[in-house]
């Protein structure tokens, strides 16, 4: 992941040296932040308490809409505070329009949408899992490499209507291309068919960080699997609501959707 932080202001009782905590990625909309504390440091982001492991690691995510700035607050094992702002680097948004969907992917029916309800279920149960393992550490890879069609962000509009924006990044390759996890996981949620999303597959690496790979023509994982960082998990394929052959991956932070290009290198060109 790469380093690029930018540090608005400190608030920290003097005596303290300014590198006790380290951090990891990026502070902007849809990021993904890691960060390293001394042991039995206790750690709140804005108004959550976050889980630190044993070594002093912790992460949090920013939604695609978050403010100009965010706070952490520090209790260190010595009973020294310190409170940390961070200025965001803001971020534009592309506009994407997809024509040519079934018009029930557009506006479902009502036995549709108790369908869609039941899914929405699934998946909140599943992105909610909250395990104290800190899966999410080390280099992430890409699950497949191809062309991106679509970015984190966009606001979509589906056949003329404007939706929700789009939060993941969409490769497009043809049907059966192999995916790997992009880094080690448990499968929280392995389902062959999703209204939306089809084939799905959400991976929880811990720490409320989790990812869901979407419109899949084979799922290969079970619910309760760990997989290893480059473990093939599925095909991709054309399931749910598409247009053609392509992988979206999301990934949240608890309900917070995150960016999955920025904690990936750049996608490796042909």
């Amino acid at each position: 992941m790469r380093y690029i932080v930018v540090l608005l202001m400190w608030i920290v009782t003097p005596a303290l040296a300014a590198d006790r905590v380290s951090f990891e990625g990026q502070i902007t909309q849809g990021g993904l932040v890691l960060g390293k504390a001394p042991s039995g440091t206790r750690v709140t982001f804005e108004d959550r308490v976050l889980r630190v492991s044993a070594e002093g690691r912790f992460v949090f995510g920013l939604g695609r809409d978050h403010g100009a700035s965010a706070t952490l607050a520090f209790v260190y094992p010595d009973g020294t505070r310190e409170t940390r702002s961070f200025e965001l680097r803001p971020r534009k948004f592309d506009i994407q329009r997809i024509n040519g969907l079934p018009p029930a992917m557009v506006e479902p029916n009502a036995k549709d949408l108790e369908r869609i309800k039941a899914d929405n279920v699934a998946i909140g149960r599943a992105r909610a899992r909250d395990s104290a393992e800190a899966l999410w550490g080390g280099e992430w890879i890409w699950p497949v490499t191809g062309r991106i069609s679509g970015v984190y962000g966009s606001q979509r509009i589906l056949n003329g209507k404007p939706r929700r924006p789009h939060f993941g990044v969409d490769v497009a390759m043809p049907t059966g291309t192999p995916i790997v996890a992009p880094a080690d996981g448990i499968v929280s949620l392995a389902h062959p068919d999703l209204y939306f999303t089809g084939g799905t597959i959400i991976l929880d690496h811990g720490h409320g960080v989790g990812s869901l790979y979407a419109h899949l023509s084979a799922v290969d994982v079970q619910e309760g699997q760990r997989v290893k960082r480059g473990e093939t998990i599925g095909n991709i394929g054309a399931t749910g609501r598409v247009t053609g052959a392509h992988l979206h991956w999301g990934m949240t932070w608890y309900a917070i959707n995150i960016d999955p290009a920025l904690v990936v290198p750049p996608m490796p060109q042909p």
